[in-house]
Formats: structure tokens, C-alpha cells, sequence
């Protein structure tokens, strides 16, 4: 048997037994060779009242063991009975196996919370692999509004998930500063030089009527005084459009740093055609020589259908059906410009150049009919050696006391995402923007995420770890050496009589302390950080209500005057839940107070 004192987390160490326990039946049943053991999972069971954890093993195992389910179950069920750690097997239905742990699994599990500290829950299941993550990719022609936020927050949740799992993740910002859209960008940007020099000015329907042009007008003014004045359109428009690009980018930094968000790489769209050598073009012949370039003309869409990109005319298609998509797709425009679609896969190929191969994209709501083709494209490009995976992030509907909120001052016509940081803070920005999954629509109520209740989950979870610390600081009258620093108490208080939690809301607890690392793992590989923020209310909510208890029933309180065993016990559990709230809390971006007013 596999020794429990192993450094695996409880849920690691009970599916090591089980691959054991398979692998020993493998061997003496005569399995075929190199059985494949990846499908066998641990977790929780459905109904706490089955047990602590459950087991597929016989369910998927049984084809190739070429046994019943049942039979098989029973098999692995005898041999698991065995186990210093399992104190009772329970077959049921067609082949489930339940497990009940004795309660010195949890006695442990709490134990590794305390000795791991700020580490527990790291996993090194990414083994440093190289990830990129695409995300906001805003296009720089204004500020950016609550849609953006969104796809911000969750972009950068992800990847310090994925960090936190084991990955080496670079965090990249595509600027699309190629367009036809940074062009009306400059036209606007110099009306507004031109009011700067005292003209009166009107703002024509296409162009960008918000103020946030006003200082580009002004800074150009200073610049240039009235020269531009005096060119063609053809000679102001790059100097007018680099410089509104460049104070449009400092102004998304500037928003984008309000909810603590830093990217490694911005990446222009302009450099693939403006290099040297054409990316753009590099990529198309690169696809011709492979045969999935041709000049051709696509069929009607179906039924009628209005299709974006659909011209009735001969041009250079992509073979997207060929890897997967519907439909081919136009590389180039009429006017013998390239479609976005070209440049976006020039962009993939060259991250899959700089050594990319596991690519994530995090989409707005309206890129969802985009995601085929890139993923075409993708395998393509990289002879189906990289992969993306492409989270759509959903809208987000503003509210204030429940009524929606639709003007801003600053934009005109939309709510910027720094109005909406400045009035409730980046914590409940982040927090309540990962409250929900990722491609469910949201409903932000202004006014209910600062409220101080339990509908408001992160002033929930939040003030779950500012309560373990006040009852920290209560507890120095009993235990006077208890100590603040957060590394120094967890080692103080991790030769605690822990095996004394014995009550089923302590063991409650103890169970979701040591699911911690097998949901952080299963939420990297779903790509889904919302899982976290899901995690975190839980844990929060149970805390809150053993303390609740405690008010009632004076021998479940955290501090017991006349028994400083218990109470040194009860504060290692303690210190266990403010670790892990405050490991998530770091995941998500979001500050774990260790006092709340």
C-alpha cells in the first residue's frame, strides 16, 4: 500500500491507491498490457451520504478487463478494504465504488493545509509548459466598456490559474491597429485638433463623437501647432492615427491597471504587414504551398441566410473545411486588402513561431460564429501541433438597484469599465465579474455588489477571512503566543490535537480544505476560473455558519476558555480556511482584509 505520510494531497492519494490496487488486479487478471488508467477518477460523490469520495474505475476499466462492472467493482472493492486510509468500500448500482476514509485522512489533510501554507494548492500538473493567452484585445478607438471588463478579469484570472497550476503562461493584448476602424479613429482625433486651434467643430454621424478625443486634439495641437492643417488627408493621416493609437493604448493601460491587470506582450497587428516581410502574406503562400489557399467562388448561403464575409465574386479562399469548419473563407477583400480573418492567422501562426503551441483566445460575445474558422486556421498553420481553445465571455448587463444602466458621461453612449472601478472597486469588479460562467450572461447590479449581506458573495468570502483573523485576535487572551504572523501561526499551530474535530460541521470543513487542489486542477483544464470564485463561497458560507452555531451552542465555539486543547484545534481550522480563502482570493485578483468595518 502507498504510504499516507506521501506529500499528495488527499485526493491525489486516494486515486494513487486506486491505480494501485487496478494495476495489482491488471497483473494477476492477465489485463492487456499498458491498460489506460487517465480515465479513472476520484471525487466527491453526488450524495455526501454515499461516502467521502467515489471511484469510476470499474465502470470505464471493465471492457478491457473483460469483466462486469459489478464483478469488477467488487474486485477492486476487496483490495481497497485493505487500505490503511479506507475505512469502508460500498459497491453500488451498476459498478460505483463509495469510499469512507477514516478520520485520520482529514486530521492529515489539515495538517498539509497548515505545513504547505501559501503553497497549498500549487500544482506542477502544467511541467512549465508554455501557454499563450490571448485576452481584451480592445480595439484602441476609445475607452473601454463593461463588456471589455469582463473579458479582462476573466483573462487574467485564468492565467494566474493556470501559473498557479504549473504553467508557463504569457499574457498577450492583440492591438488591431490595421483597420479600417483606426482610420475613422484619426479622422475623429483630427477634428478635434482642429476645435484644439479654436475652430468650431461637428462630429458626423461615423466617426467617434466622446470626449476622450479631446486631449488627442490638444496633444497634436502642441505638437504640430497648424501644420497639419495644411496637408492632404493622405500626409496627416499616419502621424494623426499613431498618435491617437498610441494615447488611446495609454488610456486602456491606464483602465486596465485600475483592476491590477499587466499583460507581457502587446502585439500590434500593424507589425505583420508593415515588417520587412509581409506576415501576412508569409502566411497565405505558406498556406498556397500547402494547397489550402485557391481562388475560387464560395456557394449561396443556405437558405437565404445573410452571411458577414459572403461576396457572389472569384477570390482567394482558405480551405477551412478541410480542418473542421463549415464553410471556406475570403483571405482578401475586393479591394485587394486582406480580411481580418488573414491577418488574425498570420497573428496565430506567429505565436506558434515564438514557441507556442497550447493557445487560449478569450472572445467577446459576438465573436462566437469566429471560433471554427480560427481553430481551422490553427491546425493548419502548425500541422495540427498546437491547439486553441477559445472562451467566449458572455455580456454583461448593468444594474443599479435593478433597474439597467446604459449612459456615460465620458463615452456618450456606453458605461466605461474604469466608471464602473472607480463607484465599487476592483475587488467586487473582479470577484463578482467570475461569479458566473464565463458564457452565461451576467447581471452587474451596481448597487447590490457593495452591499454588506450574504447575497453579496464577495463581501461574503471576503469578510469569511477578516472573521478568521478577529477570532485570531480574541484568542490571544487564552493563547497569548499565538502568533500574527500568518507562517509563524500555521507552524505554531500545526501540532494541534486536530483528530478532536469531530463534529460534522467541523468535518465539513475539513472535507473542503482538502478538495482545494483537485478543484484548482479540474478548473485549469476546463480553462474555468469561475470555479474558484464557486469554491471560495462555499467555504465561506460554512465557516460563517459553524460560527453561527457556536453562538448557539457555546461548546462548538472556536475559543473555549476552559480547554485550551479544543480551542487550539478549532484555530488550526481556522487557519486552514483563511489560507485557502486567501489562496483563492490571490488567484482571482481580489484582496483577502484581514479586517472589514
Amino acid at each position: 500500500m502507498i504510504d499516507s505520510s506521501q506529500s499528495q494531497h488527499l485526493f491525489a492519494n486516494v486515486l494513487a491507491r486506486v491505480h494501485a490496487v487496478c494495476g495489482a488486479l491488471a497483473s494477476e487478471g492477465g489485463w492487456p498490457a499498458g491498460i489506460d488508467l487517465s480515465r479513472v477518477v476520484v471525487e466527491p460523490p453526488r450524495d455526501a451520504a454515499h461516502g467521502d469520495m467515489a471511484t469510476n474505475a470499474a465502470m470505464v476499466l471493465a471492457k478491457e478487463a473483460r469483466a462486469k462492472p459489478r464483478d469488477l467493482a467488487e474486485a477492486i472493492a476487496t483490495k481497497l478494504r485493505a487500505d490503511d486510509l479506507i475505512a469502508s468500500v460500498d459497491v453500488a448500482g451498476p459498478g460505483f465504488i463509495n469510499l469512507t476514509l477514516k478520520p485520520s485522512a482529514w486530521s492529515d489533510a489539515l495538517r498539509t493545509v497548515l505545513r504547505e501554507g501559501a503553497g497549498y494548492g500549487k500544482s506542477p500538473m502544467g511541467a512549465a509548459e508554455k501557454v499563450n493567452v490571448e485576452y481584451v484585445s480592445a480595439n484602441p478607438t476609445g475607452p473601454m466598456h463593461v463588456g471589455h471588463c469582463r473579458g479582462a478579469v476573466f483573462g487574467d484570472a485564468l492565467c494566474s490559474l493556470l501559473d498557479f497550476a504549473g504553467y508557463d503562461v504569457t499574457r498577450e493584448y492583440y492591438i488591431n491597429d490595421a483597420g479600417a476602424q483606426v482610420d475613422v479613429l484619426a479622422r475623429s482625433a483630427f477634428l478635434r485638433y482642429r476645435e484644439a486651434l479654436g475652430e468650431s467643430i461637428e462630429i458626423p454621424e461615423g466617426l467617434y463623437p466622446g470626449d476622450y478625443l479631446v486631449p488627442v486634439g490638444q496633444a497634436l495641437a502642441a505638437e504640430y501647432g497648424d501644420k497639419l492643417k495644411a496637408m492632404s488627408e493622405a500626409a496627416w493621416l499616419p502621424p494623426v492615427r499613431a498618435k491617437a493609437i498610441a494615447m488611446m493604448m495609454d488610456m486602456i493601460k491606464t483602465d486596465l491597471a485600475a483592476l491590477h491587470i499587466k499583460h507581457d506582450v502587446f502585439f500590434s497587428e500593424r507589425s505583420l504587414i508593415e515588417s520587412g516581410n509581409n506576415k501576412v502574406t508569409e502566411t497565405i503562400d505558406f498556406l498556397r504551398s500547402k494547397g489550402d489557399v485557391y481562388e475560387g467562388r464560395l456557394p449561396p448561403p443556405k437558405g437565404g441566410a445573410p452571411v458577414e464575409d459572403y461576396e457572389d465574386r472569384e477570390q482567394t479562399l482558405f480551405r477551412a473545411t478541410a480542418y473542421g469548419d463549415d464553410v471556406d473563407r475570403p483571405l482578401m477583400k475586393s479591394d485587394g486588402s486582406y480580411t481580418y480573418f488573414a491577418s488574425d492567422i498570420a497573428n496565430h501562426k506567429n505565436k506558434f513561431d515564438r514557441g507556442f503551441a497550447n493557445l487560449i483566445d478569450v472572445f467577446g460575445a459576438d465573436h462566437g460564429g469566429y471560433i471554427k474558422r480560427m481553430q481551422a486556421a490553427v491546425k493548419a498553420v502548425t500541422a495540427g501541433s498546437a491547439t486553441l481553445d477559445v472562451k467566449v465571455v458572455q455580456l454583461v448587463r448593468l444594474l443599479r438597484h435593478g433597474e439597467p444602466v446604459k449612459m456615460s458621461k465620458r463615452s456618450g453612449d456606453f458605461v466605461t469599465l474604469r466608471e464602473v472601478v472607480d463607484e465599487v472597486g476592483s475587488d467586487a469588479v473582479r470577484f463578482m465579474m467570475l461569479f458566473r460562467k464565463n458564457d452565461a450572461v451576467l447581471d452587474f447590479d451596481l448597487a447590490k455588489v457593495i452591499e454588506q449581506s450574504k447575497d453579496n458573495a464577495v463581501f461574503y468570502v471576503q469578510y469569511g477571512h477578516a472573521r478568521g483573523h478577529s477570532i485570531f485576535k480574541n484568542a490571544r487572551e487564552l493563547v497569548p503566543d499565538l502568533p500574527e504572523d500568518t507562517e509563524a501561526r500555521a507552524a505554531f499551530l500545526g501540532d494541534a490535537a486536530v483528530e478532536r474535530l469531530t463534529d460534522p460541521a467541523e468535518l465539513s470543513l475539513l472535507r473542503l480544505l482538502a478538495l482545494y487542489p483537485r478543484m484548482i486542477e479540474g478548473a485549469a483544464v476546463a480553462h474555468e476560473p469561475h470555479r474558484i470564485a464557486f469554491y471560495l463561497y462555499d467555504l465561506a458560507s460554512e465557516f460563517h455558519a459553524l460560527w453561527t452555531r457556536g453562538r448557539d451552542l457555546p461548546y462548538l465555539r472556536f475559543i473555549i476558555n476552559n480547554d485550551a486543547e479544543i480551542t487550539k484545534a478549532r484555530l488550526a481550522l481556522v487557519q486552514g480556511v483563511v489560507s485557502v480563502l486567501a489562496s483563492g482570493l490571490a488567484v482571482l485578483g481580489v484582496h483577502a482584509p484581514t479586517e472589514m468595518r
